[in-house]
């Protein structure tokens, strides 16, 4: 009896994966570039380029899709995850050959293949949360972000508790990921202080944050753009000595709360600063999300004239719903390192109006839909952000675990 009632709930598991999910799996694997040759011409099939590198690319970028698809589908089926454990025969039904060739796009060309993601939901995004999160469920939150393929995950900051209570416990965050694999914690340090108190902690890469907006810099360190160049000049010092790498933020890269536009060759001269005193990245931030791809463009070749491309990384906040094109606009100018938070989460305490970060899970999934790799589970992605929007009683800031939490809702019900 037991055997057959399990027998049927796989039967009905498995008719949900075949009437829901492989038509999903359908879509998502449609070819990019043109599906029926007889109605090209010859001059356009030349103009498209088809190669066997771009083809084998795009066919990789679909396996990426399917499988994380159903990484969504067998999480969210928790106690039947073994029961549905054979269940992924069916992609066999979805991975059949193509049938068709694929173009490159000439909008797409200059997109690099692989992006590195800069997770900072743990610090950027849990700072402006006025409850204090407990440290376990930051730690776990951490090691969630990091078992989904994240590279680096910005741990927390080494500020004073007077100015960012959220982060008191960040001597004890450290001590628990000590052994945390597979992954870089950079931390944030404002001063030599910091940095010391972040060596000790374990640490073995920092961060340091600078404004192009003088006002925002008065406001957030307490100090002038000159004197907090002066001050973190102590600190890369100090970090190259121990063979540390820096990394520099730059905030309000387009606009300024208080100043509003903030010109280009103001970003331009900070972002020099940093790197001529030995920042091995600098992240151009949009503190509180006004940036356009119109303001973003210049702000970029500014920086780029004096800064090499591959040192920059970008940091977009979602105010204006804005995120996603500045991020794609960014990747056709030559960037490969892309800043977010899970779960769209995140703010600025000292920018007002300043909402989240763009959400990781969003970043994820339109680069894996550009056919860039990540090496990002989104399955396992949408798990952390699940876990921490649980915690904060809300729900989640990304438009695709929403959208992709409705396309399985019906497998939790099975």
């Amino acid at each position: 009896m037991l055997a057959a009632r399990g027998l049927d709930k796989f039967s009905r598991n498995s008719k949900f994966l075949l009437d829901r999910i492989v038509p999903i799996m359908q879509i998502l694997e449609e070819p990019l570039g043109v599906t029926n040759h007889s109605t090209v011409g010859a001059d356009t099939l030349v103009s498209h380029e088809c190669t066997r590198e771009a083809f084998l690319q795009r066919k990789q970028t679909r396996n990426v899709y399917r499988r994380d698809m159903m990484n969504v589908v067998l999480a969210s089926v928790g106690g039947n995850y073994q029961a549905l454990g054979n269940a992924r025969s069916a992609l066999c039904l979805v991975n059949r050959p193509y049938s068709t060739a694929e173009f490159s796009n000439k909008f797409l060309r200059s997109i690099p293949g692989f992006v590195k993601i800069v997770e900072v939901g743990p610090r950027d995004g849990l700072q402006n949360e006025s409850n204090i999160v407990p440290t376990a469920v930051k730690v776990e939150l951490i090691k969630m972000l990091v078992s989904s393929g994240l590279p680096v995950v910005e741990a927390t900051s080494f500020v004073s508790p007077k100015w960012v209570p959220q982060l008191a416990d960040a001597k004890d965050v450290m001590e628990a990921i000590r052994n945390v694999e597979a992954a870089r914690f950079p931390v944030l340090t404002p001063n030599l202080k910091g940095f010391e108190a972040a060596v000790a902690a374990g640490a073995k890469e920092v961060a340091i944050f600078a404004s192009a907006s003088e006002a925002f810099s008065k406001s957030n360190i307490n100090c002038s753009i000159k004197d907090s160049l002066i001050r973190y000049s102590d600190v890369t010092l100090a970090a190259r000595k121990v063979s540390f790498p820096v990394r520099g933020y730059i905030s309000c890269v387009v606009g300024c709360p208080v100043e509003g536009v903030v010109p280009p060759a103001k970003v331009a001269y900070v972002a020099k600063e940093l790197y001529d005193m030995g920042c091995s990245e600098i992240s151009l931030g949009d503190t509180i999300g006004v940036g356009t791809p119109g303001t973003v463009i210049p702000m970029l070749e500014a920086v780029m004239d004096v800064v090499p491309v591959d040192r920059l990384a970008v940091h977009f906040h979602d105010t204006y719903g804005q995120a996603l094109s500045n991020i794609l606009v960014s990747l056709q100018m030559g960037i490969s390192t892309v800043d977010s938070s899970v779960s769209g989460l995140g703010g600025c305490p000292y920018a007002k109006g300043a909402s989240g970060n763009v959400a990781t899970e969003d970043v994820v999934y339109m680069l894996h839909g550009l056919g860039v790799k990540t090496n990002v589970n989104l399955g396992k992605l949408m798990l952390a952000g699940d876990f921490i929007s649980k915690h904060l009683g809300r729900p989640s800031g990304s438009k695709t675990a929403v959208a992709l939490s409705k396309a399985t809702s019906h497998a939790s019900k099975l």
